[in-house]
């Protein structure tokens, strides 16, 4: 049992950024599948792709307004992020691990709720909206949830992200921050010819990566003294003085991810009401998301003027 827990355990970016729910739940399973992928030699990108054909089946699943429908698309979406965990799981096993993975990985969270906002909106469209007199939601239901979905849920989702591979960084664990001039100079060294579809792709991701940064100012002026002063290498003692300030954050951080959202939506659906899922987007998780956001900068500015 020792043997094991430390195999799972080596699968993970680091345990301080686990949610508790992902330790006991979503990991194990995540590692036996990752077990089971490796042992056929299936490569994690591959195991990516099927959970984001699995995650967008669930949004169809949704459109319909029946309890066995809504069943069968909680099954498909918890089966998507137990894969969308094997992937990793798997590519740390097999320290097959590439930036490709890294971009197909982060787009599919985006696809699924992408996907979910809008057979929802399709399946409201013709309703009658609540308190309003009989009034259907007509095209404003779309509005309503595309415009919570590209405005804060891909901001909120995209700077927990980055936050966690910041912590990872100081930390000295599996980070994967990107630095967005880095990508745009690897971007337009890259040929049209037979690589365009690679080229096009570090286009949407350097600009993904811009405005993560472009939502940290004070971490990128703390980053780039920190990198000006040490290079590359993060001192010990000034990572761990990072990470013990900003270890508080990571629960807000979790919850802006993917576990509090997806049981929220299932209570949701299960109650038959769909659109409360975009109110709640608007109001708690980007209460949040606000507060995170502050205090990640607070702890920035008392850190550059540390050093």
């Amino acid at each position: 049992m020792t043997d094991r827990k430390r195999s799972i355990e080596s699968t993970y970016k680091s345990k301080d950024t686990e949610e508790w729910l992902d330790i006991w739940f979503t990991r194990p399973i995540g590692y036996v599948l990752a077990l089971f992928f490796d042992a056929l030699g299936i490569h994690p990108n591959v195991v990516t792709i099927i959970s984001i054909i699995l995650g967008m089946f669930a949004g169809f699943c949704w459109w319909h307004t029946t309890m066995d429908w809504t069943v069968l698309g909680i099954i498909m979406l918890m089966l998507a992020n137990f894969l969308d965990s094997a992937d990793g799981q798997l590519a740390r096993m097999t320290g097959k691990k590439t930036l490709w993975g890294r971009l197909l990985d982060g787009l599919a969270g985006d696809l699924w709720f992408i996907t979910i906002s809008f057979f929802l909106s399709l399946r409201l469209y013709d309703e009658p909206i609540p308190f309003a007199g009989g009034t259907t939601w007509g095209i404003w239901v779309f509005v309503l949830f595309f415009g919570t979905g590209f405005i804060f849920h891909a901001r909120q989702a995209g700077l927990s992200d980055y936050y966690r591979n910041i912590y990872l960084l100081f930390h000295g664990d599996h980070s994967e921050l990107n630095d967005s001039r880095e990508l745009a100079s690897q971007q337009a060294s890259t040929p049209w010819k037979k690589r365009w579809f690679w080229k096009i792709w570090l286009f949407f991701y350097q600009n993904y990566t811009r405005g993560q940064e472009r939502m940290t100012p004070c971490f990128q002026n703390f980053y780039a003294d920190v990198r000006g002063k040490y290079g590359n290498q993060v001192p010990l003692e000034l990572g761990q003085e990072f990470c013990s300030r900003t270890y508080r954050l990571l629960k807000w951080t979790n919850i802006l991810t993917f576990n509090t959202r997806a049981i929220t939506l299932y209570i949701i659906l299960i109650i038959g009401e769909p659109w409360l899922y975009p109110i709640f987007e608007l109001t708690v998780m980007n209460v949040i998301w606000l507060y995170m956001r502050a205090a990640h900068e607070k702890v920035c500015r008392e850190m550059t003027d540390l050093i």
